[in-house]
């Protein structure tokens, strides 16, 4: 339930401030961008966007930080290659969008920037974008090239993920103070933003002792019913899967910030597996990003390979393995940070062992309630869970 809340006005004017200034950066950084270009031009010469290398061979994994980095490595986008010209001009599209929403003061979301920039090129029948499958990317290597996050560049993307428990919030994002209770979201719970900093989001009141995030809104929503959250004194969030940046940066806030445990409820398959390596460590996309978003101290506690005998599930829930997932469970045993961590190599060579996956829901079949009455519970009081 939201009611306006009665901050601070200097708080609002500090806010304010910073974010004009932050815009102002933000703008600065396309200008240089496009002044390169220019003075490239003028100079006869091709116009070159070095643009970080966002990939696994650029990705570093710092063992003291427990986080992936990215490296140093640069490629060229360049204008007089048939092969990068069209993404030379989708570059230069979305810099000059990004700039018109700063000046505008407005925001837009992944979708309608896409919008914003498709059009047919003229004398042609060849269109700026087909697909945003196209422009995601484009606006990803953006962020890293001009070292701005995608908040500064005013995008946000789709709510995916919801929150509920007993914090109480303060959120900024609808150009007024809306003070949220957490505890009175109904079945529904507060839908998380894409955008969560402490401008936007700021945290009031908790009494939560640690926070569960499950993978799917299909497992939460058996949580919120039985009301677990209340009973076990926490916060309780989904991603719809693969977890968005807002819901992965709004856990790492709530570890760091107040200092909470996450755990995390995922499926016993390399998918679940690469989730939580995602919330863990950082993802080798984005790892120009893991700052922000990675949380070390993550744990993991279940569905585990071991839960077949020891919660004498039946035959039912058996899915089995195919090559894919084989050759991806390989893959992520492989990680520098699995590597070496003898509990993950155990729980993924069980899973290789048992031949089959196992989603969450599959506890169902012990009895609707099973998995937040006693397995998650018992968990919790055995430290039983992987780092």
């Amino acid at each position: 339930m939201a009611k306006k809340s009665s901050a601070a006005p200097a708080r609002s004017a500090a806010i304010t401030k910073r974010l004009k200034q932050r815009d102002t950066n933000t703008k600065d950084k396309i200008i240089k961008l496009a002044d390169g270009v220019v003075k490239t031009t003028f100079a006869r010469k091709e116009p070159v966007i070095p643009i970080p290398t966002r990939a696994k061979s650029n990705t570093i994994w710092n063992r003291k930080r427990g986080i992936l980095e990215m490296g140093d490595a640069k490629q060229s986008r360049e204008l007089f290659n048939l092969n990068q010209a069209k993404q030379f001009m989708q570059t230069m599209l979305h810099a000059s969008t990004i700039k018109e929403l700063i000046d505008a003061d407005k925001t837009l979301s992944l979708r309608g920037v896409f919008y914003k920039a498709k059009h047919t090129v003229a004398g042609t029948k060849e269109n700026t974008f087909d697909v945003q499958d196209e422009s995601d990317p484009i606006l990803e290597d953006l962020e890293v090239a001009l070292g701005a996050l995608r908040e500064e560049l005013h995008i946000f993307a789709k709510k995916a993920g919801t929150m509920v428990g007993n914090i109480t919030i303060i959120d900024n994002g609808a150009g007024s103070a809306d003070e949220i209770d957490c505890r009175r979201m109904g079945s529904g719970g507060y839908a998380v933003p894409s955008i969560v900093e402490p401008d936007i989001i700021q945290f009031k009141k908790c009494e939560a002792k640690f926070v569960l995030h499950v993978e799917k809104n299909t497992v939460w929503s058996r949580f919120n019913e039985d009301r677990f959250w209340e009973k076990h004194n926490c916060i309780l969030t989904e991603g719809g899967g693969q977890p968005p940046r807002g819901v992965r940066r709004m856990l790492k806030r709530l570890n760091e910030e107040l200092g909470l445990p996450i755990y995390c409820l995922l499926d016993c398959d390399p998918w679940g597996h690469y989730i939580f390596s995602v919330i863990k460590q950082g993802s080798i996309s984005l790892a120009f990003e893991s700052e922000r978003l990675a949380i070390p101290q993550a744990k993991f506690i279940g569905i585990r390979a071991k839960d077949y005998d020891e919660c004498e599930l039946s035959e039912a829930v058996k899915i089995d393995l195919n090559d894919n997932d084989t050759k991806r469970a390989k893959e992520i045993a492989a990680y520098p940070w699995f590597e070496h961590n003898r509990g993950w190599q155990k729980e993924i060579a069980g899973l290789l062992d048992n031949g089959f996956k196992m989603e969450v829901e599959s506890l169902i079949t012990k009895d609707i309630s099973y998995v937040t009455e006693e397995y998650v519970p018992r968990r919790l009081k055995e430290k039983d869970w992987l780092d």
